[in-house]
């Protein structure tokens, strides 16, 4: 456990009253009473089914809930032991609605794995307490690959509806792949679990309080046991959903948190990815059968309106971004009538790295910069939806595979603009 960080002292007593564990189960919640007595009640389900004698603990740390969370987690735990605790929640991270639904959860998810560490876990998952659709089955399918199949850590795999998550399908998962050579298709998912001896190195880390890990703590986590070598596998884990209370945040917002999280732990990881070239596939488990997913609704006119506009309105703050080769494109794709409309991948991933490499050089202040990649993104977007209507959910997976594939052919090309001198003002 990191020395500069313990356990909260008025939680030490508790623990030291539980003792060494097996496992502990984290679930960060933040006004989350419609959902989370179920999520606790399948996961108090699960340990008896899946988990026999193994000594368990169930960890809530909440972020200051208005509403019933805390007792209902309490009721729903029944005779699982457990610690509920409060952890910080900064104003800022109430004002800017975080993407993940749940202001500092990089705070909620180091207390989880303070609390680990003392108790000397040989397991620990996480859960979020804002899933619709959990059952017992998700407790073995995240702890039986670390407790059983010598995996030490487990990332989610779901099925959702193939426009559901385009954020992570064009931008967050190929960026995740061709860097670390890893091919996690849902990197920022909530769920995920982790081996004891991949604790400590985690909370040994700085940058707990930086904006990259409030806003990315899931696939901070996962990437940082990755870089260090971590045997990893993905569960099947179903469909995901979840209430989606930040329906008013702006996708503004939410890309800029994303993607500046992305970008920002790449800095820190470059010396690892700068060296690695393709990728290789990531063990899955379990049996993924088609899923019925809730619809989603796409306005493809206010989508390309939005991309047009935004060629107009950013221009010259691009000129200090992308190269005039692909500007000059950009300028061509904006040009195309909305019935032929497309953004070709290469250009998207030059987009991409560009923004990347404009964030690693402090070109201007990320937010900034980033807020500006929206038109961009929903551009793109756009394009990728017209290309797959007519396609089911493999059909489009097999586009992102298709993507991906180029991101990983212009890594080189990433590269050499990383290390390459800062171009002319």
């Amino acid at each position: 456990m990191a020395e500069t960080e313990p356990v909260r002292h008025d939680l030490l007593e508790k623990i030291a009253q539980i003792g060494p564990c097996d496992i502990v189960i984290g679930i960060p919640s933040y006004n989350n009473a419609g959902t989370i007595g179920h999520v606790v009640e399948s996961v108090r389900a699960g340990l008896t089914k899946y988990c026999g004698e193994a000594k368990a603990v169930l960890v809530n740390p909440d972020g200051g809930s208005m509403d019933e969370t805390p007792r209902i987690v309490a009721e729903a735990a029944g005779d699982l032991r457990l610690i509920q605790m409060t952890h910080r929640v900064s104003p800022r991270d109430k004002m800017t609605a975080p993407y993940h639904r749940l202001p500092g959860k990089g705070n909620a998810i180091r207390m989880i794995l303070e609390a680990a560490a003392a108790l000397d876990v040989k397991t620990c998952a996480l859960m979020g307490g804002d899933l619709q659709k959990v059952g017992p089955d998700w407790i073995d399918r995240l702890l039986s690959p670390v407790r059983n199949g010598g995996y030490e850590i487990v990332s989610p795999y779901y099925v959702r509806h193939k426009y559901d998550g385009t954020i992570t399908g064009l931008i967050v998962y190929p960026v995740i792949r061709a860097l670390y050579g890893k091919r996690i298709r849902q990197p920022i998912g909530s769920e995920l679990a982790l081996s004891g001896e991949q604790i400590a190195p985690l909370l040994d880390l700085k940058g707990w309080d930086s904006d990259p890990v409030q806003y990315g703590a899931d696939f901070w986590v996962t990437t940082t046991a990755v870089v260090r070598g971590a045997r990893l596998c993905e569960a099947f884990l179903g469909d995901g959903t979840r209430i989606h209370r930040d329906a008013g945040t702006d996708l503004s917002t939410m890309l800029t948190q994303v993607v500046g999280s992305l970008f920002t732990l790449m800095q820190e990881n470059a010396d690892h990815w700068k060296r690695i070239r393709g990728s290789e596939p990531v063990p899955l488990l379990g049996t993924v059968p088609e899923l019925e997913s809730r619809p989603i609704r796409v306005n493809l006119d206010r989508m390309l309106h939005a991309f047009h506009l935004g060629v107009t309105e950013f221009r010259s703050l691009w000129n200090g971004v992308l190269s005039g080769e692909t500007l000059e494109k950009l300028s061509a794709v904006d040009r195309t009538a909305a019935s032929a409309f497309h953004f070709p991948d290469p250009l998207w991933v030059r987009v991409v790295y560009d923004f990347a490499v404009a964030v690693q050089r402090k070109t201007m202040t990320p937010e900034h910069l980033l807020r500006s990649l929206t038109p961009l993104y929903l551009g793109k977007t756009a394009s990728f939806i017209r290309e797959t209507q007519e396609t089911d959910r493999e059909g489009v997976e097999e586009k992102i595979e298709q993507l991906c594939l180029v991101f990983e052919r212009e890594k080189p090309y990433l590269v050499e603009r990383w290390e390459g001198p800062a171009p002319p003002v």
